[in-house]
């Protein structure tokens, strides 16, 4: 449909795009909710994390840190399994919300000229729907307070006058707490945290955001005891959790090639590709540090894909709604491919057993190597630069379209 919308030059209104992008959800949630396979970390670490919070204990604890994020996506677990929903729905419903949300600020992000067609792009993804729907990553709700902290943030301007000021200060700690809700749901968009500030005009406002973004995650962490059977000490125990990263690598990129397609802890290779993938987000971030910060934040994603040591499919997502809103040449073939490495991992492998599914990993993980080179080529390459128009045009045959 996404394909087709862009052939015909169609600009398909709000309420289409919705529908579309909510039908699509809706049939997938039903073949993934009874399919006989679901994914691990879904069932044996999201659920367990749900049920601690209705059981008043630490989600992270009570996980032994298979949940090492804060709590506040449990909380919504905890909601939805109230509810007498089994899991295989309840735990759909927030990450499907978030995405739905995702398509009309997707939109708003592209600007008045775009927005039609950005949205229904967004809508038809098929990255998107793979994650946010068989998969159920975190992933779309963080975007969609990523997103819509950009968009608050794009939209603070310097102002003259008391009670301009004081709007101007109060948009830009609404930019900040949204950052901050962004981070209590998954901990990568610490990375765009220099990018959001630099999108507020004064340094009085970037002062009030970074209060506000990191207000939230100290909010969520110094309450959970007031929500759960848990005592002040315990927060020593949850901090060591919070963000881990285990030194798991050969799922992506040159890690699947050094092991031959299989998942193993290697630190030395882990903490060498943290230095790479750190150094390269900081060069990336000053070389597009001029150009817009929707550009900016795609090229700093898109890095990021190309160099981790440690990957997961759901990563996939981070760059598609920065992509749909402000595409590149190469942002169409880049997301096709991208989707049809994930559609292999998500839809073809678990189509056997465990022997099956660790024997055509190998060829899998290798295989995204071939994913690489169409995510150099989608990086912002000609944008380095911020046009002078207060929205820079995108020519029409760049706008991006998806399988």
């Amino acid at each position: 449909m996404a394909v087709l919308a862009q052939w015909r030059g169609w600009r398909p209104s709000l309420r289409t795009a919705l529908a579309v992008g909510i039908g699509l959800r809706l049939i997938l949630l039903v073949f993934a909710a009874t399919d006989s396979w679901q994914p691990v970390d879904f069932a044996e670490g999201f659920k367990p994390a749900g049920l601690a919070i209705l059981h008043h204990q630490d989600p992270v604890l009570a996980t032994q840190g298979s949940w090492h994020f804060l709590p506040m996506i449990p909380y919504f677990y905890a909601l939805a399994l109230s509810t007498g929903l089994p899991w295989e729905i309840a735990g759909r419903l927030c990450t499907i919300l978030a995405d739905v949300v995702l398509i009309v600020l997707v939109g708003k992000l592209a600007g008045r000229k775009y927005e039609a067609a950005a949205r229904f792009q967004y809508a038809c993804n098929p990255i998107a729907l793979m994650i946010a729907v068989i998969h159920a990553q975190v992933e779309p709700v963080a975007l969609v307070f990523l997103v819509g902290a950009y968009i608050v943030a794009r939209s603070t301007r310097p102002l003259e006058g008391s009670s301009l000021r004081g709007r101007g200060a109060m948009n830009a700690a609404w930019a900040g707490a949204l950052f901050g809700f962004a981070l209590s749901a998954k901990s990568w968009p610490i990375i765009l945290l220099p990018v959001l500030l630099a999108m507020l005009p004064t340094w009085r406002q970037r002062l009030y955001g970074l209060c506000a973004a990191g207000a939230v995650p100290v909010f969520f962490l110094v309450t959970l005891p007031l929500v759960v059977d848990s005592s002040w000490s315990n927060m020593l125990n949850v901090a060591r959790y919070l963000g881990e990263v285990r030194p798991i690598v050969g799922e992506w990129g040159w890690t699947a090639v050094m092991t031959g397609g299989d998942w193993q802890l290697v630190p030395g290779a882990a903490r060498i590709g943290e230095i790479i993938l750190y150094s390269t987000i900081a060069l990336v971030m000053w070389l597009w540090w001029r150009s817009d910060r929707i550009d900016q934040t795609s090229a700093i994603l898109l890095a990021f894909m190309v160099v981790t040591p440690r990957m997961g499919a759901q990563y996939l997502l981070w760059f598609v709604p920065f992509l749909c809103a402000r595409p590149t040449r190469w942002s169409r073939s880049a997301m096709t491919v991208a989707a049809v490495w994930a559609g292999l991992g998500y839809i073809y492998l678990t189509q056997f057993d465990d022997n099956g599914w660790w024997k055509n990993h190998e060829w899998w993980a290798i295989s995204s190597v071939a994913v690489i080179p169409f995510l150099v080529l989608a990086m912002p390459w000609g944008r380095r630069v911020s046009r002078p128009a207060k929205e820079a045009p995108v020519p029409e045959t760049e706008l991006v379209t998806t399988a």
